[in-house]
């Protein structure tokens, strides 16, 4: 099977690939303070601990939206990032609950709230705005306490959401697995800075600081080493799966089993949607699209098309996926119980 490069502004064999870290708050912005312990300080610390890993890598390009306490409005973290023309736009929280047992970590791709939790985490983030001067005008139509109110830019911002389901699930993987955090999976919601990023954009909420564990150990040099390490774990993955998508299928060449993407047994469907609604999987609700399946990773739904052995048959349904409007459309496989991008 042939692969051709569609980018070849390269740094060496590889790509350069452009992160924008995102200290959140500071400055007058807290964000939340619990005993003493200020939220914006541990997002700062945690970004430049990772900042610093992900720039010994020469093909990685590290941009900050501060490196010091001072504070930013949201839109202006979203016009570094969209400037730098970012390839991942990752922003690290602190979280709280008024239960003071709250524990583990989620991480927040754009969507509409679907419950109350969701949204009182939203309006706790999107509060900043409330600080900033003219706030009204420099975000028209967008209402900090119903983020559904901006439901267009959704449509907008499709194509990122897929990779940014994917880079969210990866950070929740990595702190459930390394540093054996309760995995609070992957939310949508409306966050005002999401909303305004033009890439695939994740919000990291690293833990509650309301649980006295967790703001220890959040709070400790060695924790925030350990949560700025999963987090480049994270990224490291990601990007790497994206240096694999940037070459497409030219053609179908099987003699050439180096660079066979699955053996014998594998299964093969194009994945063709992502999100947290829930749809029948049924043919009429994807432009008759054939043999609709559905998958859930907590609150976000995957639709497929197709289900073959064949790599040469998904290929061909993804160009019929594309052609019926489905332009983030991709070839998933799945093999000994496990399912992977091609």
């Amino acid at each position: 099977m042939a692969r051709i490069p569609i980018d070849s502004t390269k740094v060496g064999n590889k790509k350069t690939f452009t992160v924008v870290l995102d200290a959140g708050h500071g400055g007058r912005d807290s964000g939340k303070y619990i005993a003493k312990t200020a939220e914006k300080d541990i997002a700062l610390k945690v970004v430049k601990l990772l900042g610093k890993q992900l720039e010994s890598h020469s093909h990685i390009k590290v941009v900050y939206t501060r490196t010091t306490d001072t504070f930013l409005e949201l839109y202006q973290r979203a016009d570094i990032a969209n400037n730098a023309k970012a390839d991942l736009f990752v922003s690290v929280h602190c979280n709280a609950a008024a239960a003071t047992s709250a524990k583990g970590n989620e991480t927040w791709v754009l969507g509409i709230h679907r419950n109350a939790d969701n949204l009182e985490v939203v309006q706790r983030e999107n509060s900043v705005i409330l600080l900033e001067e003219d706030y009204k005008e420099k975000y028209v139509g967008f209402n900090p306490n119903d983020p559904s109110s901006f439901a267009t830019n959704l449509m907008i911002q499709e194509e990122y959401l897929d990779n940014s389901i994917d880079m969210g699930s990866k950070v929740q993987e990595k702190f459930e697995k390394d540093l054996k955090r309760k995995n609070r999976g992957v939310k949508q919601a409306g966050f005002a800075v999401l909303r305004l990023s033009y890439m695939p954009s994740v919000l990291i909420e690293t833990g509650f600081l309301t649980n006295t564990e967790e703001r220890t150990y959040l709070k400790s040099e060695a924790g925030q080493k350990k949560v700025a390490n999963a987090i480049y774990d994270a990224v490291l993955e990601y990007q790497k799966n994206q240096d694999i998508n940037l070459f497409q299928v030219a053609a179908l060449d099987t003699s050439s089993p180096a660079i066979a993407p699955a053996g014998n047994n594998a299964r093969y469907r194009v994945q063709i949607s992502a999100g947290s609604n829930k749809l029948p999987a049924e043919s009429y609700n994807f432009h008759k699209l054939p043999e609709i399946s559905r998958d859930q990773e907590g609150g976000i739904y995957r639709y497929f098309t197709g289900n073959f052995s064949s790599l040469q048959d998904a290929i061909n349904l993804k160009a019929q996926a594309v052609s019926k409007g489905y332009t983030s459309a991709f070839i998933v496989v799945y093999e000994n119980g496990q399912r992977r991008r091609l």
